[in-house]
């Protein structure tokens, strides 16, 4: 496959890729949405046990890849589009659709999804098929949110992980975040941020991630408070799914 180096990254992730190909060969039958298409490989894997695959790619480059990709497939079309405004000529038994970010924040996985359930059969699956996102205090030395990969940024855990949304993607969605989330803190020191985990639900019983390409977890500095092994504290979390990180905003309080 003829691939972008973003896209080499994708396919470079193999825990990822291997969640998603035993799913999509699982559940791939009848007709198909891949959203947000990419360089086709999701599509490649569900064309040979499908009877069509609609592949969309709003980005025209990336989409000549797919369409390079794709060629030998009689049963794919490649629509050079926006999955949010698209009109599509029959309801799909399978929507594949990984516009995947940690929270969903940074991606359109929310405000594509919410624009195509009305084409999903009712029996339809959805590939990932949800998320759960969880938060955890944090003791970091950032001036700017960023991405946990590998070891860095360091930082010190200060709770336990706290599971504070589960989303289901084939239930409409509100991107609007407007959260108060309690947090007991386990260590004595001080707390300078959160940092929020995705786990990625690609069936109800398959959980996944996160992989380097698929939600690395996010560190998200605040405000700073002194803290006490027991002490409570309250995170007020907001942002908007798909409507990017500039959105987020997080800080932190005692319980009084």
């Amino acid at each position: 496959m003829k691939i972008t180096s973003y896209q080499q990254n994708l396919l470079s992730d193999i825990e990822r890729l291997t969640a998603f190909y035993e799913v999509i060969t699982e559940k791939s039958k009848g007709i198909i949405y891949d959203l947000g298409t990419g360089s086709g490989v999701l599509s490649s894997w569900a064309a040979p046990l499908s009877r069509f695959v609609y592949a969309v790619e709003k980005d025209p480059f990336t989409a000549q890849i797919a369409q390079k990709n794709l060629r030998l497939f009689k049963n794919v079309s490649l629509m050079v589009s926006d999955a949010k405004t698209i009109f599509f000529p029959e309801k799909a038994d399978l929507i594949i659709c990984e516009m995947m970010d940690t929270a969903l924040i940074d991606e359109d996985q929310v405000p594509v999804l919410n624009s195509v359930q009305k084409y999903l059969k009712k029996d339809g699956d959805i590939i990932p098929c949800g998320v759960f996102n969880g938060v955890e205090a944090v003791d970091a030395n950032i001036a700017h949110l960023c991405y946990h990969e590998g070891v860095t940024p360091q930082h010190q855990l200060m709770s336990k992980l706290i599971i504070y949304d589960k989303i289901d993607f084939k239930k409409y969605i509100n991107p609007k975040i407007h959260y108060s989330i309690p947090i007991l803190i386990n260590n004595k020191g001080t707390v300078s941020g959160v940092k929020i985990t995705t786990f990625t639900l690609l069936t109800p019983n398959f959980i996944c991630g996160p992989t380097p390409m698929l939600n690395p977890p996010l560190l998200v500095p605040t405000n700073k408070l002194d803290v006490e092994k027991g002490d409570e504290i309250i995170l007020k979390l907001k942002y908007s799914m798909g409507g990017g990180l500039d959105t987020l905003r997080a800080s932190i309080e005692p319980v009084s």
